[in-house]
């Protein structure tokens, strides 16, 4: 009997392990693909954290201002196709297996990340969208996205330790990495501040990029109303694809852009007389944002990598919630180690995440908050059950 073709499975695991960082594979692929990038202007969006959520905005504001428009982002959290839409509309399925097969004939050996993003390429060029919302996987020079052609603009989030393996031990290191990115002549828009900034203002200086920030442009990345987006992270966020909007002229989009959503940042559940916050921070900064948004909740669900730097993580949260269970956030990676947690900050072990689930809201008192957060894997296995269980049949994740 034949195996059964299953595309997905295929595509993830194609494993970047052995192969260097950067641009050059991607460019390989999107020869091969005949440059469908060269179809259609981007919007790059660069940065620690925040991508995502600049991204929801920029498609949502450049929709409502009239154009069509495709958008890229990465993790998925429950669904690979969520990844690339067209107008608003998730990829069918149907296009990602065709182009696995083609990818298992003409490149065999490229990444994940360079095929998904290749993929999408050929995708915005079919369907003929003239501007598309690509999101970076790690870095900026060193990111496959630098492989892209007609950048219009490119965005900088923030700057904060993650990926250190990759981007180098410090704050400057990863700053130059981001800033990277920049190409002379084409505008460089930042809300990143200290150190980072510091680094993004001398590189953009010496590529001859158009630079852009709160402090040079205020009128610009000035906000009418806040996002729907809770945080003063997302605060940010919003300054940044609003000043975007308005240097291209989208200025009809602004109000869409500030009621878009994205989900697993401060998503609210209600459930059995229970508040659920599902959020996807998994580095540092992300969690001392979230600490800030988030004063106090009475349990934390809490899950993290073992590749990522999950005790600092932990450690903005500890002030928030009193009472913790850790879960593994993804089967298919080494978590962190649940019981060294446990022993040194408190709290219980259950490493399968929807029976944590369940003893998580166990501990939460009714009327009370029980926050999630340490990954967006973890959000991305939680995010169904939540979803599902916030109606009257729930009984248990059991």
């Amino acid at each position: 009997m034949a195996a059964v073709f299953a595309p997905h499975e295929w595509l993830f695991s194609r494993k970047r392990a052995g192969q260097s960082r950067g641009s050059a594979a991607t460019l390989r692929v999107l020869e091969r693909l005949h440059h469908p990038d060269q179809h259609f202007d981007s919007l790059r969006v660069v940065g620690t954290n925040g991508k995502g959520s600049v991204c929801a905005m920029l498609e949502a504001g450049v929709l409502a201002a009239g154009q069509r428009v495709g958008r890229f982002t990465s993790p998925h959290l429950e669904r690979f196709e969520e990844r690339i839409r067209v107008a608003g509309h998730e990829l069918d399925p149907a296009r990602t297996a065709a182009f696995v097969q083609w990818a298992r004939l003409h490149a065999p050996e490229a990444a994940f990340f360079d095929l998904t993003l290749a993929l999408a390429c050929q995708v915005f060029a079919e369907d003929g969208v003239p501007w598309a919302v690509m999101e970076a996987g790690v870095g900026g020079a060193s990111d496959a996205t630098q492989a892209l052609r007609r950048v219009r603009a490119v965005l900088i989030t923030n700057v904060a330790l993650d990926h250190t393996a990759t981007l180098g031990p410090t704050l400057s290191d990863i700053a130059r990495d981001k800033a990277g990115a920049a190409q002379p002549g084409v505008p460089l828009l930042t809300t990143a501040e200290g150190e980072g900034l510091q680094v993004i203002e001398r590189t953009a200086q010496e590529r001859g990029a158009p630079l852009y920030t709160p402090a040079s442009h205020p009128t610009l990345f000035r906000l009418p109303h806040p996002p729907q987006l809770t945080g003063a992270h997302q605060r940010q966020n919003a300054r940044l694809a609003v000043a975007t909007l308005r240097l291209f002229g989208w200025d009809a989009g602004l109000g869409a852009a500030l009621q878009a959503d994205w989900p697993a940042r401060l998503e609210r559940f209600e459930l059995q007389e229970r508040t659920v916050l599902l959020d996807g921070a998994h580095n540092p900064a992300a969690a001392q944002a979230l600490a800030l948004a988030v004063p106090h909740a009475d349990v934390l669900l809490f899950g993290g990598l073992a590749r990522k730097d999950t005790l600092r993580t932990l450690e903005a949260l500890l002030e928030v919630a009193q009472r913790r269970v850790y879960t593994h956030p993804d089967p298919q990676q080494p978590a962190a180690d649940l019981q060294a947690l446990a022993e040194t900050y408190g709290g219980e072990v259950e490493p399968q995440a929807a029976l944590a689930l369940t003893r998580a809201l166990e501990l939460t008192p009714p009327g009370g908050t029980l926050l999630i957060a340490g990954s967006l894997y973890l959000a991305g296995q939680l995010r169904p059950l939540l979803d599902s269980a916030a109606h009257p049949s729930y009984t248990s994740f059991r």
